[in-house]
C-alpha cells in the first residue's frame, strides 16, 4: 500500500493511475493469498511457517495457485502487480529520484521476503508427519480462486481496459492540481 501513497502523492498521470491501478490489484492479490492462508490453516490450525514445507508433494495446485498469487505480488510481468508498481516508480522517478530509488529498494526486499516464504512453505523434503495426509484443493477451493487468478491475468496482460476508463478522471485531477499550484505561486509573488 506504500506504492499507492507514493503514487497518489506524486501527483502526476503515471502516479495517480500507477496507484489507481495498484488498489484495484492489491484487492485482488491480497484477497487471494488471505484465502491461500485459510486453505492451509482449515486443514492444519496453525499460521506457524515452520509447521509448513514440502507441501508441493502434497498439494500441487494449491502450490501453483499460491505461487500465481505471490508472484503477482512482487510485480511479475503479465500479472496485475506489474503494472501498478510500473506506473508508480515512473511518476515516482518524473517527480524525484530518490523517492524512486526507496521504492525500488523496498519492492525487492519485498520480493525477497515473499519468495524466501513461498519456498519455506511449498518445497523442500516433506519431513512433517501431519502434512503427510494433507489434502490438494477441493473444488470449492478451485472454483473460489479461478476468478481472482484469471482477473490478475487479465490485469497484467491487458492493463488498458482498467486505465483507460480512468484516464478523463485522472487528467482532470492532475490537470486542476497543476492549475491550482500555478495560481498559489502567482498569489504568492509580490
Amino acid at each position: 500500500m506504500g506504492f499507492v501513497t507514493i503514487g497518489a502523492f506524486v501527483l502526476n498521470i503515471q502516479g495517480v493511475q500507477g496507484s489507481l491501478f495498484q488498489m484495484l490489484s492489491h484487492g485482488i492479490v491480497s484477497a487471494a493469498l488471505f484465502l491461500c492462508v485459510g486453505v492451509v490453516y482449515d486443514r492444519m490450525h496453525t499460521r506457524e511457517i515452520a509447521a509448513y514445507g514440502g507441501l508441493v508433494h502434497r498439494m500441487p495446485r494449491y502450490a501453483f495457485t499460491f505461487m500465481v498469487f505471490t508472484l503477482a505480488s512482487v510485480g511479475l510481468p503479465g500479472l496485475s502487480g506489474f503494472v501498478g508498481e510500473f506506473l508508480v516508480l515512473v511518476g515516482a522517478f518524473k517527480a524525484n529520484t530518490w523517492v524512486a530509488t526507496l521504492a525500488a529498494t523496498g519492492l525487492i526486499l519485498g520480493a525477497a521476503y515473499a519468495l524466501w516464504l513461498y519456498r519455506k512453505i511449498i518445497f523442500g523434503e516433506l519431513t512433517k508427519d501431519s502434512l503427510k495426509g494433507i489434502l490438494d484443493m477441493n473444488r470449492r477451493e478451485i472454483a473460489v480462486f479461478l476468478p481472482l487468478l484469471l482477473l490478475s491475468l487479465w490485469m497484467g496482460i491487458y492493463p488498458a481496459s482498467f486505465l483507460d476508463p480512468m484516464a478523463a478522471s485522472v487528467d482532470k485531477l492532475v490537470g486542476d492540481y497543476q492549475a491550482a499550484i500555478k495560481l498559489a505561486r502567482t498569489a504568492a509573488l509580490p
